[in-house]
Order: structure tokens, then sequence, then C-alpha cells
């Protein structure tokens, strides 16, 4: 039933460059729409910094912001407030004034991150190894400060600070996290926070009606969508792919990133295809006509965008058992191999040779993850927390 009566103020901070998470809430947003009354606070990072911006920065209390969140709460008067991405311009002052007004607080923490921000030392922040499952940043000889953004050591110092206090927030501050998996749940009570606070709750996902029920050999290519960046494993699958022999099947990647320029150069000669940048419609289509997709993650996840899409158009994915993402998919899949196995890797790639596992694994990809995210389970996650229902 339809309780258009109850508000959800909805709060993020977007990312410079328009990407899965911030696609995922403004889709989210349209799901709660259709339940509840909805508004939406937005912050925006800027690139260049004015003198007051600094100022918030270090202090980790942005005035400005905080003073547009009471603003509409004064005005709105919500009965929940659903927080997203908070750095920097949201800001932690956000969580004070909310205990202060005494309203019901939805957290959801979209990856890993503040993970890697909790430490003062690189080793501290890699736990001794060779990378870093958070963020995908690997370990540098004679580094020992943990520099989390390699261009500015005064942009560590804040967010480090961010990331303690962040943590703070988790386990003292009266709100209820929503992760996007049990993995993560999991990790968050390993490090002391009340597993009474965390719940999984999944971005809600549009399911095409006319899912492909065919022979896949109409399909000429597979896909990546994403980062082009190193902890995304871009390099590794690259190589993978090219030593798998399939000379009559492309690879198309999709995206930009730090690596784009000199992989496209490196692979030039290949039936490796470099699309850049398209948009989330393009790249909606690219996905529906693929004969699968493929990640080769270095990283915990989230709800991974490109397999979720996929699965919801019934194409297959290849991806490493690791983290959280084996939680999307029925516990027989055959397409997922071993973390950092890029043998195994190889393996999956060739068994998209054949058509009855590509649409044995399509299809059963389409109706788990149909079962698990369904509008009436999301809504009752929101219900719960506005004791609508118990």
């Amino acid at each position: 039933m339809v309780n258009k009566t109850k508000k959800i103020l909805i709060i993020n901070t977007t990312y410079r460059e328009l990407g899965g998470e911030d696609i995922n809430i403004l889709e989210e947003i349209n799901f709660l729409k259709e339940f509840y009354e909805v508004d939406y606070l937005e912050f925006q990072n800027k690139k260049k910094l004015k003198f007051r911006d600094l100022f918030y920065f270090l202090s980790l209390n942005n005035l400005e912001s905080n003073r547009k969140l009471q603003k509409k709460l004064d005005k709105f008067k919500p009965d929940l407030v659903y927080v997203n991405n908070t750095w920097f311009k949201g800001n932690l002052g956000l969580f004070q004034i909310l205990k202060q007004n005494e309203i019901k607080t939805i957290l959801k923490i979209h990856n890993f991150r503040y993970e890697c921000t909790r430490f003062l030392t690189s080793k501290g922040h890699l736990k001794g190894g060779d990378i870093c499952k958070m963020c995908g940043r690997t370990f540098k000889p004679y580094s020992i400060l943990n520099k989390y953004f390699a261009d500015s050591y005064l942009k560590s110092f804040a967010i480090l600070r961010y990331g303690y206090k962040y943590i703070n927030v988790l386990k003292n501050y009266p709100i209820h996290i929503f992760v996007l998996n049990a993995f993560h749940k999991n990790y968050l009570v390993s490090l002391g926070i009340s597993e009474d606070k965390i719940s999984v709750s999944y971005n809600p996902i549009n399911f095409d009606l006319e899912i492909r029920n065919k022979s896949y050999n109409q399909s000429n290519y597979i896909t990546y969508a994403g980062r082009i960046s190193d902890e995304k494993g871009l390099s590794e699958l690259l190589r993978t792919w090219t030593s798998s022999g399939m000379e009559k099947i492309k690879l198309k990647i999709v995206g930009d990133g730090s690596l784009l320029d000199s992989l496209r150069a490196e692979y030039k000669d290949t039936n490796i295809e470099f699309l850049g940048e398209k948009s989330q419609e393009e790249t909606q289509i690219i996905i529906k006509n693929s004969l699968a997709v493929v990640t080769a993650t270095k990283m915990f996840e989230g709800q991974p965008r490109l397999l979720c899409e996929a699965s919801s158009y019934g194409v297959p994915s290849i991806f490493p058992k690791f983290g959280g993402l084996q939680e999307y998919f029925p516990t027989d899949y055959s397409l997922s191999f071993q973390q950092f196995n890029y043998e195994d890797l190889k393996n999956k790639i060739n068994l998209l040779r054949n058509n009855k596992v590509v649409n044995k694994n399509g299809l059963e990809a389409y109706s788990f993850l149909k079962s698990k995210i369904q509008k009436d389970i999301l809504k009752k996650n929101f219900d719960r927390v506005l004791n609508i229902e118990k």
C-alpha cells in the first residue's frame, strides 16, 4: 500500500564525473517516489576551492552545507533523512544536525573506501599486503604515510581525519546503515559496529520485460563498462583476453580513466575496441546486445552496476569470486573465476564459445537477481526504519 503521507529527504554529494553510484541514487529517488513524498538535497564538489571552501575542507564542518540542510528540514519536515555520499562538501556535520533535530536517519554505504582512510600509515592502509582490496592501491617501496590522494598531502591529511570521524559516526550516532550485500554487513560488524544498526538493502533495478531467450551467436562481442584504471584490473583483463584466442569475438571497452590512452595505444591492432565515455542509455544498449560482460576488478565492490544491468537483460557475466560479488548470482554459477587467477579467467572466457553455456548462465542470472531484488522487499527496509511495519 502506498503511504505518501511519509516524507523522505535524500542527501548526496555528487562526484565530479557522473558515475555508477550517482546514477544508482537518481534511480532510487524515482523508486522511492512511487511510495513516499520525496525531496532531494544535493551538494557538489567543485574543481577549484574558494578560501572558505578550503577552511571547510580542513575543518570537516561545512557551515554553508549545514545551513542548507537546516533550511530544508524546516521547510520540508521529513520523517526520514536518507544520506548517501558526504565527502567532502556534504560534510560529517550533517549528522550532528540530524541528531539535534531527532530525525530518523539512514546512511547508505556504497563502497569500502572509508576503510582506506582509517590509517595514518601506508602499511596500515594496505594491511601489510601488496594491494588494498578496498580501493586497489598498490604497495610502493619506502612509502610510510598513507597518501590517499597521490597529488596532495593536504587532501590526504583531510580525508584521513574524515575517515577517523566517519567510523565514529557509524558506531555512535543514532543512524541506521544500509549496505549492498551481506559481506559488507559482516565487515562492518567486525569493525565493532552493532549488527542491529545494519541492513542489506539493494539498489532497485528495472528488469527487461523482453529478456532474450535465443541463440547468442547473433552477438559478436563482450563488454567491459566502467573506470579504465588499475584497480579495475583492466591491464590484466586485456592481457588475458589477447591470450584467449577469441579472434572472432570483440572485447568492447566502455568508459574513461587514467589507463585509457596507454591501453588504447598498446592494443590498437587487436580485436579490442575502446569506445570511450558513453551515455547511460548508449551503455545500456551495448550491454543488452552483448554476448556477455566481464570484469577483473581487484576491489571489494558494493552492488556491481555492470553485472546487475547485464543480469537484468539475461546477459551473463564473468567476474571474480571476491567480496560480495557472488551474492548477486546463483551458487552454482559457472562463469565466475578465482580472484587474481588469470588462467581461470581465460578458461571462463573460452566457455563463451558454447552457446548453451551462455544461454544457461544468462537466464539463471536473470531469474536469481529478479527474485532477490523486488520492490516490495526494498520498500519494507524503509518502512521498518519509519516504523510503518515491524
